[in-house]
Parts: C-alpha cells; structure tokens; sequence
C-alpha cells in the first residue's frame, strides 16, 4: 500500500510536468520541507512543497526505479527511467547530489521525437535557408551554441533527419545521452563507465567513414580538439557548446586552447539560438527559434578578433526588434532575458 501511495505521487507529479510542456523538475531540500520547481519554456516555476519525510521516501523510489544505488548518499548518482503518457515514451534522466542532511533532484524530461515541420522551427525562414546551404559542405565544423533547453538538439535533430531524407549521406551522432532516435543514422550512446568517452566514440567513428558527424555536446578540451582534428581531415562535423552568444562561441574555443589558425580553416559558421513565444499565426508553433549567424567573411573577423574591426551582424536584439515590428512576438520579449 505504502509503495502504491509512493508510486501514485510520482506518476502524478511527472503527469503533471509533462502536460505543462515541462523540461525539468528540481527537488530542493530546504530544513524540514523540500521544494518542487519545474522548468518550463526557460522559467523555473514553483509547482508545490513536500514534507521532507515524503521526499526522502519519493528519492528512494526514484533511485531505485532507475537504477540508481539506494545506499549511496554521499557521491552524486546518475539515473534513466521511462514513462508512458498517452501512448507516448519519455525519457527520464535523473541527477542526485548529496547535500548536508540528504540529496538534491534534477529530472530531465526528454520528448518524444518532435514532428514540427523543419521550416516551422526558425521564426525567419532565411535564416533555415543559411544553415540548410553549411550543410552542403564536405568538410569543417558547424556549431550550435544557447542555453539549455534553447532548442538546440530539436534544431539538430530536425537538420539531421531533413538532410538524410533528400541525400545519401553516412551519419554517425555520438551522444550523451541519445534524446531521440533518428531513421537511418548510427547514434553511438557516450558510456563513460564502458570506456565509451566522445574521444574514444569520434574516433572509431572516423573509421566507419562519415561524411558527416554529430558531437552531442563539446564539453571539454579534449573533445574540441579531437573535432577541430576530424573537421581538418576533410569531414564535417556539427555540435553544440555552451556560451552566451555568437562572439561568445569563439572566446569559448580558444579557452579551450582550438588555436585561431585551426578556427579560420575549420569553422564554416556559428549559430547562436534563442527560442522566442510566439504571437498569432496558425502556421507557427507557441515558440521559434531565433539564430545569430555568424559566417564567412564576417565569422573570419570575429575569429581574427581585431578590435579596430567592425562587426556587422542581426544579433539577438535586433532580431528581437525585428519580430515586434513584425507582430511576432509582445513588446516584453523584446529585451531579451539576462
């Protein structure tokens, strides 16, 4: 009965995230009563509060359910469980870290694969058509950078499954974790624990003879440089990192010690996104992307990084601007969130 009432809280709450359109949800234990926060479109909305005796019995069944070891408390743990709502499967990744006292929660709630129209995703279809022309490349490197929960993966997921489709390309994604499962594309799943690393995965892929490859996430120096290295040999490679915005991408890569000679021969072209809600317009989904692109001429510059050098680009405010004079998006999402 206990372990019923448990799992009958859980089903709940993770029903509940779902049909908010939620991409997370934080437990926070704070003295006797421990917080629950979901991530939705960006926010971190408060949804209830726990009694911590409840919580600690709901991060038990959640270690147990996915795997995680019940009796390690002092070490951060890793987890994935799945759920079925409506005849669809989400993917759940579940993230401890020990506190004083007891363990924090983070759950990633990974859709379905998004069946959105490609040219629904982009706010301004120019900026589809700039990308869709890098992936015609035979070699260099493509980057997605924004902050989690930005639209990056749907972005790449979306390119990936489009290009597939209108060409016969060899693709390999090496991934941590796989989101979503792509049609005739080999998706290699980063195992750390199995010796399975990006380093490790990029270069047995290398030998299966890509013409292109898709780095989940470049986390680190090692796996920047080994993809710079792959882009250099004559393949295209496509990614994303973290970073601010554009320009910011390329400050990133060189505190990653990518040296400036290997960005003007390697980087094709930088897309920093941003997703926006979206006003009106049936056509449109709630939200769309908006893309500082940077390419060319006016990438080679910002890699140069002369500050006598003037850098003209659309970057995130005038694209703001942009969309409000267009009737796009309301006059509050105008300046963008810091």
């Amino acid at each position: 009965m206990y372990l019923n009432s448990i799992a009958n809280h859980v089903h709940n709450l993770i029903v509940s995230a779902i049909q908010q359109s939620a991409s997370d949800i934080h437990f926070s234990p704070y003295g006797e009563t421990t917080s629950v926060h979901f991530r939705i479109h960006g926010n971190r909305i408060f949804h209830s509060a726990l009694p911590l005796p409840m919580y600690e019995k709901m991060l038990s069944y959640f270690k147990f359910t996915s795997g995680m070891d019940i009796g390690e408390q002092k070490r951060p743990q890793n987890g994935t469980l799945q759920h079925r709502s409506n005849q669809s499967i989400f993917d759940l990744r579940l993230s401890t870290l020990p506190i004083t006292g007891t363990e924090s929660l983070a759950i990633r709630i990974l859709r379905p694969m998004d069946h959105t129209p490609l040219e629904q995703l982009f706010l301004f279809p120019y900026q589809l058509m700039n990308i869709q022309k890098w992936l015609h490349y035979r070699s260099g490197m493509i980057l997605f950078t924004g902050p989690t929960g930005s639209g990056k993966t749907t972005t790449l997921y979306a390119l990936l499954q489009s290009l597939i489709t209108q060409s016969s390309f060899q693709a390999i994604t090496l991934e941590d974790p796989i989101e979503k499962n792509l049609n005739n594309i080999i998706q290699v799943q980063v195992n750390e624990r199995a010796g399975i690393t990006y380093d490790t995965g990029l270069k047995a892929a290398l030998r299966h003879d890509p013409d292109l490859l898709m780095v989940g996430e470049i986390r680190d120096r090692a796996t920047a440089q080994f993809a710079f290295r792959a882009a250099l040999s004559g393949h295209l490679v496509i990614s994303t990192i973290h970073a601010r915005n554009a320009i910011g991408t390329i400050h990133r890569l060189k505190e990653m010690n990518i040296q400036q000679a290997e960005l003007e021969q390697s980087m094709i072209a930088i897309a920093s996104q941003q997703l926006v809600p979206v006003e009106g317009g049936d056509h449109l989904p709630n939200r769309a992307a908006i893309l500082e692109l940077l390419e060319g001429s006016t990438l080679q510059k910002a890699i140069q990084g002369d500050p006598s050098t003037n850098i003209i680009f659309s970057d995130f405010m005038h694209l703001r601007r942009k969309a409000y004079a267009l009737g796009f998006i309301p006059e509050n999402e105008v300046e963008p969130k810091k």
